[in-house]
């Protein structure tokens, strides 16, 4: 592929609910511009962008994937997202490095939750974008429906430029209502020709639309409308650019991707419209001290690389993935990776078409490009030069709340399946991976089920080893109600030295989590050498209750008398010895199961409010307030006991369509229910017999 000029070069993402045609109208762009020479099917498994296995059988896009097409002289990167919500984390890297979007809706299925987060995702970052109406050619399908849902929705910005012309129940073309020209396409032929009298009237309203819109672009063209005087062609197109560059016009085109109609003016639109990343001006980062500096967009400037994301794929390697965001990167040189204070060879340089790699001399200021075999860095890392190093802003990423824990289906594969989630980790920011040592269990975090459900596929695919998901375990925790005295006492007798200690001790409710140990020994009862014995004795006993076997916490021990022999007693004697009065005492204590209670903050639109609380209330939460939140939404806090969130992010998402989120932390640990206390003491009896 032949090197561009910043100012050539046009950086579009196609985002959408899962289902709305994104892939296909990537695959169409590719062919109509000769980037392919056949026109490759999501349902045959053979399209350009879904090259992965998982992608190939599920039918889905599960990962962000580039492909560059050439049209009229300059350079379009196609950056086609998944639509489904378990794969956020790869719509925000595509978003990340985007200068423009487009949101497609299908023209049968209409607005769904998919278009909302792409619009609220692409208004965070004050992208330029556009609505794609596609699939005009499915039954049922209805343009104005689908054009005055978003019209309602997304309010006056959102303004017709395409329109599909239909005949005899058909769609055979498109009106281009700027240009009041119809445009047809019988598979091989493009024509364009005047628009019909029959819907004249239409386009015109539409036009007028476009001018109203134009006009509000400046001062001078807002004069010239109230004066009556027409715009010229070029000042249309001029007023569009600079509204669609402010967020103030979202031209609505249409496309029927299958048949390749609309897609010429598609590609059109994004020269004519989306801007160029070198139009930015500047772009502001942070300098080795964390002062903030700005960056000028041009092929001149020092140079600034963000990676934005990486593949591993263990026959290929590591692949980074990344946008010049200022000066130029060639080939054959090194650069400076300023957060892991490494230098990195830049061998080859080379533009990812879906999974094929195609060699490239240099990147122009704006470019993405892809580079193989970078030994420290990762996603989010900033490369650059060492005279003047630089660190772009990250991508913020969604935390993932669904955790399971994984056990693997044959014994000794706990090797084979840290190896690939370790791998797999560093390509995706969304997944997390936590050892937990006190349940010995290894848990997974992700988006949802089947983003977790992609993860261990990989695992069985990529990396050989098969796993089992199941909930994690519950950190319980034990402890005692009232004050108690018992005595613990060791004597062993056996040829030679014996062992000896007898310990009086006192065990209450303490103030702190830790063991609070005192003594009050009178007439050395105890030699004061054997104290700490006695505090190890009954630390080490505290990890394990008597009731399920949780650690033990807020205990307070009093060591009051005992009894010592000259010879028979040593350390080993009293550390027994106060663990066989801990075992005693606890259970005269009264002891109680603890469970930990977490703080939930959920946020959902203000008409699933009644549905979540009560939905909170099943899982035994206590509703602390509602808060007015940004966007129109309404934040829910509450406190639940953890072991009623394990499937919360699978059920949120199913009560509010995809429109909730929330966050979980630890809190504290309350008492737990007797019903709930006595199936876990169950449990623990239960699998403790088994292990024996």
């Amino acid at each position: 592929m032949k090197d561009y000029s910043a100012e050539k070069v046009r950086n579009v993402c196609l985002l959408g609910h899962g289902g709305a045609g994104k892939t296909t109208l990537a695959e169409s762009m590719l062919f109509i511009t000769g980037a392919t020479d056949r026109f490759g099917s999501v349902v045959d498994g053979n399209t350009v962008m879904d090259f992965d296995s998982e992608e190939i059988k599920r039918k889905i896009s599960i990962s962000t994937s580039l492909a560059p097409v050439e049209w009229k002289g300059m350079k379009i990167n196609v950056i086609d997202t998944p639509g489904y919500f378990d794969f956020a984390g790869e719509m925000l890297e595509g978003l990340a490095v985007a200068d423009g979007a487009a949101i497609l809706v299908g023209a049968k299925d209409g607005l769904q939750v998919g278009t909302e987060k792409a619009w609220a995702a692409v208004e965070h970052k004050k992208l330029p974008r556009m609505f794609v109406i596609s699939k005009l050619d499915e039954e049922n399908s209805d343009f104005s429906k689908v054009f005055n849902e978003l019209k309602d929705n997304f309010g006056k910005s959102i303004i017709a430029f395409q329109i599909p012309f239909v005949e005899g129940g058909k769609v055979t073309g498109i009106i281009n209502v700027p240009k009041m020209k119809l445009v047809t396409f019988n598979g091989k032929d493009y024509q364009e020709k005047d628009v019909p009298d029959s819907v004249k009237d239409e386009v015109e309203t539409y036009r007028e639309g476009i001018f109203e819109a134009v006009a509000e672009t400046s001062e001078e063209f807002m004069e010239k409308y109230f004066s009556g005087e027409p715009f010229t062609d070029e000042e249309v197109a001029q007023g569009i650019k600079l509204g669609v560059k402010a967020g103030e016009i979202t031209p609505v085109l249409c496309a029927t991707a299958v048949q390749k109609l609309g897609v010429r003016l598609f590609l059109d639109s994004i020269i004519d419209f989306i801007p160029a990343h070198c139009e930015k001006g500047i772009v502001k980062a942070k300098n080795a001290a964390g002062d903030p500096v700005e960056l000028k967009t041009n092929d001149a400037e020092i140079l600034a690389v963000q990676v934005f994301k990486t593949i591993v794929d263990p026959f290929v390697g590591k692949i980074s993935f990344f946008k010049v965001v200022s000066g130029t990167l060639n080939s054959d040189t090194t650069v400076y990776n300023p957060k892991k204070e490494k230098a990195e060879k830049i061998s080859s340089l080379f533009v990812m078409k879906g999974k094929q790699q195609l060699s490239v001399n240099k990147l122009a200021c704006g470019d993405i490009g892809a580079v193989a075999k970078l030994t420290v860095t990762a996603t989010n890392d900033t490369l650059c030069t060492k005279e003047k190093p630089v660190i772009l802003n990250e991508i913020e990423f969604p935390e993932p709340m669904l955790g399971m824990a994984i056990v693997p289906k044959a014994k000794g594969d706990e090797d084979k399946i840290s190896h690939g989630l370790q791998r797999l980790l560093e390509e995706d920011p969304t997944f997390r991976m936590e050892l937990n040592t006190e349940t010995k269990q290894t848990l997974i975090y992700g988006l949802g089920d089947q983003h977790l459900d992609v993860i261990t596929s990989k695992l069985k695919n990529k990396f050989k080893v098969e796993v089992d998901l199941i909930n994690p375990k519950v950190p319980y925790r034990e402890t005692i109600r009232k004050k108690v005295t018992v005595e613990g006492k060791h004597k062993k007798q056996s040829g030679g030295h014996g062992q000896f200690g007898v310990v009086v001790i006192e065990f209450e409710p303490g103030e702190t989590e830790d063991l609070t140990f005192e003594e009050k020994i009178f007439g050395g009862a105890v030699p004061k050498q054997y104290f700490p014995a006695v505090e190890k004795g009954l630390r080490e006993s505290m990890q394990k209750g008597v009731l399920a076997g949780y650690p033990v916490v807020n205990l307070k021990a009093t060591l009051l008398d005992g009894k010592y022999h000259d010879v028979d007693s040593s350390e080993m004697a009293f550390k027994i010895a106060a663990s066989l009065a801990y075992k005693e005492g606890i259970k005269q204590a009264s002891p109680v199961l603890l469970e930990p209670i977490c703080r939930v903050e959920v946020l959902v639109p203000d008409s699933y409010m009644g549905d979540i609380i009560g939905d909170l209330n099943k899982r035994r939460g206590r509703v602390l307030g509602m808060n007015p939140h940004s966007g129109g939404l309404q934040q829910v806090v509450a406190e639940v006991p953890q072991a009623e969130m394990f499937r919360y992010a699978t059920d949120l998402r199913s009560i509010t369509q995809g429109r909730g989120s929330y966050t979980m932390q630890f809190e504290r640990y309350e008492e737990t229910p007797p019903n709930i206390a006595e199936k876990v003491i169950a449990e623990a009896a239960r699998e403790d017999s088994g292990e024996e």
